[in-house]
């Protein structure tokens, strides 16, 4: 099993930044691919933004030029950097880590408000 730890959801105005993290840990699984969905009320989960062990990554079209994915293999984590966030980007933020022969694991989802 791998768990996900998740971090540096919040609130913030319109335009303003956050940092998300996710650390995976206690298994021997071999990581692949590392990133993010995120889901608002009342819609369906999204991609947000994915990143290969290899370091290539997939945005979504919403968020390129404003996000920025990147990874720590040694470290097994996962960081999102968003800035110049929208209202309507307010969402549970979940990261998601594929392994090797072993799926896909999910985190328990950060909460980012975004006022307006």
């Amino acid at each position: 099993q791998v768990q996900l730890v998740e971090s540096g959801g919040g609130l913030v105005q319109a335009g303003g930044s956050l940092r998300l993290s996710c650390a995976a840990s206690g298994s021997d699984f071999s990581i692949t691919g590392m990133g993010w969905r995120r889901q608002a009320p009342g819609k369906p989960r999204e991609v947000v933004a994915m990143m290969a062990r290899s370091g290539s990554t997939n945005y979504a079209d919403s968020v390129k030029g404003r996000f920025t994915i990147s990874r720590d293999n040694a470290k097994n984590t996962v960081y999102l950097q968003m800035n110049s966030l929208k209202p309507e980007e307010a969402a549970v933020y979940f990261c998601q880590v594929y392994t090797l022969g072993h799926g896909d694991y999910w985190g328990q989802g950060t909460q980012v408000t975004v006022s307006s």
